[in-house]
């Protein structure tokens, strides 16, 4: 794919502002960009907007929607969306696809809706959630610091007659019940202790910086004791309300991709119940959709609730994927970008992965430090002695977690920009678009004309974008109007509650031969009886939130 910039390292804060500025400078006709948010360190949430200005305006297109960095250290995502930007932008007019796609469609990209974290993530070796702002602190502890100035908080170990490990080469092992002779470890994030007097327990402090934004959205948020870092109330976070406040302010948006890491999964809703009780035509379509994604990054569609969280009793809540298809209807994606696991050899099987003994996270664990060693063996770093202000001689070693685990090295970020935008620009073609044909007039006598029209939908995805929008009475219908002439019964302007999408037709191979049971129902016959003269020109006119806009002219005869 041919892009402006390159995609061989992770953008801080100025170097993706320049880039986001570049690309609205240098295509002005496709793109805008502002500001939707300004953090509390004085940094933009950018929001670029990309359409062909000389086919419509932004919001008479049907939309699709791309955020990432909800969460601070997951930059992947980030990059994968600033890489679509650009490969929508550098090949307009070159491409068939994506010059189709903008001039059919506007798409928004949020690139990086936690700044502010993402920054202290990729300038220091602290590990943070979302953002770097103290909440709920407890005191006492081992906290993350980097004590031997690396740059990284890897693995600390500390021998201990008490330690549930012991080495095995050049990792570590479980303690076997039976082990009683032998030397024996802790292991905890390297950083130091507070509030220790050297009789208890060591434990990890939980860290200052949890605040969640991705537990933050109102559709079933609940507070910190049901929740770890919901924040004080649903949208306390500005750059979460100025998230909904943009989907809301943008009607015309059908789909929603939200970039995370890791894991080498799509995600769909539900996520607080089971995909079972949710429309059998809404999950159908998440995962043709997804498999789709599938084909384009190798990641299985999964459910949230059924495959992906660890309980469901005490399942994650009031995130965003959640609010855009529970309360607004909006088919959406959680992208768990970049999989290390199965390039190790040693994948997750997600819909019973919270069933599996430690040992085989052990071994998982030891298959991608050789990966490591092999592909990126400068985010790896052999135990090594370090001399530890409170507890004497310790060592550490281990990953660079956030070059390896979390995010992809350098060297692999390419390939994950690549076909994360090439699934995205087939996703987004299954918006729903409104057309007008088959127009007919005839005469009926005197200056009485009977005009019809058939409005339809050529997308993939219904006007009501998912059977869950017409039970929460999200749906707003199609208005299809009648210029030109007057009309001699009726009102000019007609409704439509609906039109379905291709998603909807039935088809079968009983009996060995294919066929369309039944067709969806994406067409709908409007009639109307006007007055006017032989020569005159009228124009049906139809206009959807959704689906976009169509006319046709028809001239009297």
């Amino acid at each position: 794919m041919k892009t402006t910039f390159q995609y061989d390292h992770y953008y801080q804060y100025e170097e993706l502002k320049q880039c986001l500025q570049q690309l609205a400078a240098s295509y002005p006709a496709l793109c805008s960009l502002e500001s939707i948010c300004t953090t509390a360190e004085g940094r933009s949430v950018f929001a670029m907007t990309l359409t062909n200005a000389g086919t419509g305006a932004p919001l008479s297109k049907p939309a699709f929607y791309i955020d990432a960095n909800t969460h601070a250290g997951e930059v992947t995502g980030s990059m994968a969306a600033m890489h679509a930007i650009d490969c929508l932008l550098t090949n307009y007019g070159s491409d068939p696809r994506i010059t189709s796609l903008l001039d059919g469609e506007t798409v928004y990209v949020i690139p990086r809706i936690s700044p502010d974290g993402a920054e202290t993530y990729l300038k220091t070796p602290n590990i943070l959630r979302s953002v770097d702002r103290e909440y709920l602190p407890e005191k006492g502890g081992i906290y993350d610091q980097d004590l031997d100035q690396d740059g990284v908080v890897r693995m600390m170990r500390i021998k201990t007659p008490y330690g549930a490990w012991k080495k095995d080469g050049s990792t570590m092992a479980l303690r076997a019940p039976d082990d009683t002779e032998g030397t024996f470890y802790d292991i905890y994030p390297e950083g130091m202790l507070e509030d220790y007097d050297g009789s208890e327990n060591l434990k990890h402090r939980k860290r200052d910086w949890t605040l969640d934004f991705n537990r933050n959205y109102p559709f079933g948020w609940c507070p910190e004791g049901r929740q770890q870092g919901a924040g004080k109330y649903p949208l306390s976070n500005p750059e979460n309300k100025a998230v909904v406040d943009f989907v809301l302010c943008h009607p015309n948006i059908c789909c929603v991709s939200t970039n995370h890491t890791s894991g080498g999964v799509i995600l769909y809703p539900p996520g607080t119940r089971h995909a079972k009780t949710a429309p059998k035509e809404d999950i159908d379509a998440f995962i043709a959709i997804g498999n789709m994604g599938k084909q384009e990054m190798g990641y299985e569609p999964i459910n949230i609730f059924d495959s992906f969280i660890e309980s469901q009793e005490h399942y994650d809540s009031g995130a965003f994927d959640d609010w855009c298809y529970e309360t607004q209807g909006i088919p959406a994606y959680t992208m768990e970008l970049w999989d290390p696991q199965s390039r190790a050899g040693v994948p997750i099987i997600w819909n019973s992965h919270h069933e599996e003994p430690p040992e085989t996270g052990l071994k998982r664990f030891n298959a991608c430090m050789e990966w490591v060693r092999k592909n990126a063996p400068q985010y790896w770093q052999d135990w090594h002695e370090v001399s530890h202000p409170q507890l004497g001689t310790v060592e550490v070693g281990g990953f660079d977690i956030k070059h390896t685990i979390q995010n992809p090295p350098e060297s692999f970020l390419l390939q994950e920009c690549e076909k994360m935008t090439a699934f995205m620009i087939r996703y987004a073609k299954t918006v729903p678009h409104l057309v007008l044909e088959s127009p007919s007039c005839h005469p009926l006598g005197g200056d009485l004309y009977e005009i019809s029209v058939i409005a339809g939908n050529t997308g993939y995805l219904p006007t009501a974008l998912t059977a869950n929008a017409a039970l929460l009475k999200v749906v707003h219908p199609i208005t299809v109007t009648l210029k030109g002439a007057e009309t001699a019964q009726g009102s000019a302007e007609q409704k439509i509650d609906s039109l379905s999408g291709y998603s909807r037709t039935g088809i079968s191979d009983l009996y060995g031969n294919l066929t369309t049971t039944e067709n969806a129902p994406a067409r709908k016959k409007l009639t109307w009886i006007i007055h006017g003269q032989p020569g005159t020109q009228v124009t049906v006119s139809a206009v959807h939130e959704k689906a976009g806009t169509a006319d046709i002219c028809i001239t009297l005869n």
